[in-house]
């Protein structure tokens, strides 16, 4: 019996998994391939979701070095689904440091996988070249059904060097062949009204973002177009040359599903430039439309510029001064603005700000956030200032040298009556030293 017992021990235990206890006994690193596909690990043989994933990971250099390895993974380099959001790298070598996207890549994208792009970037440096090299790839997108469509400047405006007639026909054949732009994002570009004529004639449905501010070429009626047939718009982005009473109506109308955020950027391109007027009519019924929408303003004017801007209450809800801006002008934003939720201020010519903003505090009673730069606030002010607003402040970035020591405060501990308000730890910002 205890031969018996013990034949029946090597049966069911090491007799039958002798080579199986070995392999798991060897180290990690002394495993061979031969073992690897024994235990079902083949590299050759992963599922494609797998593959996908792993693939959606690398950089795109590393993506075309992996294809090369094995069909297998040859194929999932060209599976639609990796090339749906992509993002062309154009910069020239003699002009950026970044890494371009080789022009082999690119004919074998424009071959293979046009049809299968759905979100598409085009990244430019400030060359002409990698502008027009942008321009010569959309106009071969002609297969492409585009979703979102976004063309950067990392530096200057470079599309605006490119000859006008060679970005709109180029353009014009993303507009035509899509016909479901949902997203579009053309800042300084030579984009024209017949040019948004064909974008509306075709994506009318579906175009929801649209962002286009510094576009010369655009007028008025040109952007009129957009809104009279575009009521699926939830955002927009322009110049304040292009905002009128018109525009503002036209947004507000029944057809039209609430606008969840405009971007206006008010920049004085000569200065004593006129700005015209916007109605306080035109404003309530954007209001009364779309309640909770976002107004969004960008400040670059001079001094004497501000005259038309915060006589009449807007519902500017993030407010932002690139430049000087007067002690009058922001005491007229706290009587004006009482929809505002953000407020920076780079520079106010170092005049004291107490007023101005005790005055903001009192009447501004959604903000919860500020920043302050090269300003003057006496310490006294800043901490009533964040007495009032309370712990609704999320966000209250001011450097330490807009402080100004008084009778009361000094910088030493202001921080702890601020915190104190806050309900959090808060200190000043620093001006690095480096």
């Amino acid at each position: 019996m205890k031969r018996v017992h013990q034949v029946n021990e090597k049966k069911d235990g090491v007799g039958t998994s002798t080579v199986s206890q070995k392999t798991l006994k060897r180290p990690c690193k002394q495993r061979t391939d031969k073992d690897l596909e024994q235990e079902g690990a083949c590299w050759e043989c992963l599922p494609q979701e797998i593959m996908l994933h792993i693939f959606q990971y690398l950089p795109l250099l590393d993506r075309a070095y992996a294809s090369q390895v094995c069909q297998s993974w040859n194929q999932a380099f060209h599976m639609p689904e990796l090339w749906r959001c992509f993002v062309f790298e154009l910069n020239q070598p003699a002009t950026s440091y970044l890494k371009a996207t080789h022009p082999d890549l690119i004919k074998q994208i424009i071959k293979r996988h046009s049809n299968h792009l759905q979100y598409v970037s085009f990244k430019v440096d400030s060359s002409r070249e990698s502008a027009e090299a942008a321009c010569d790839i959309l106009s071969q997108l002609v297969n492409c059904s585009l979703k979102t469509l976004g063309l950067i400047s990392t530096a200057r405006p470079s599309f605006m060097e490119v000859p006008k007639s060679h970005f709109i026909s180029a353009l014009t054949v993303v507009f035509v062949n899509s016909k479901s732009l949902s997203s579009l994002k053309i800042d300084d570009t030579p984009v024209d009204d017949p040019s948004l004529k064909v974008l509306v004639a075709n994506n009318s449905d579906t175009l929801k973002l649209l962002k286009m501010s510094s576009c010369p070429h655009v007028s008025p009626a040109g952007i009129m177009c957009v809104a009279d047939q575009c009521h699926g718009l939830r955002e927009l982005a322009l110049n304040y040359h292009l905002l009128s009473d018109e525009l503002l109506i036209a947004l507000s109308s029944e057809k039209h599903v609430h606008l969840e955020h405009l971007r206006i950027d008010v920049v004085s391109e000569n200065p004593g430039q006129h700005f015209h007027t916007i109605k306080k009519s035109s404003w309530d019924a954007m209001v009364r439309h779309s309640p909770k929408f976002n107004l969004v303003m960008y400040f670059f004017l001079y001094e004497d510029e501000f005259g038309p801007f915060f006589r009449d209450e807007i519902p500017v809800t993030h407010l932002y001064f690139g430049r000087s801006v007067s002690k009058d002008v922001l005491g007229r934003v706290g009587l004006t603005c009482p929809r505002l939720v953000e407020l920076v201020v780079c520079a106010n010519g170092l005049r004291p700000l107490d007023e101005e903003l005790i005055r903001i505090a009192q009447h501004c009673t959604q903000l919860s956030a500020i920043g302050l730069g090269e300003c003057e606030v006496s310490c006294s002010a800043f901490v009533e200032f964040v007495k009032m607003c309370g712990d609704r402040l999320t966000q209250l970035s001011i450097m330490e040298e807009v402080l100004v020591p008084d009778h009361r405060y000094g910088l030493d501990d202001i921080h702890w009556e601020v915190s104190k308000h806050l309900g959090r730890v808060w200190f000043p910002d620093m001006m690095p030293t480096w």
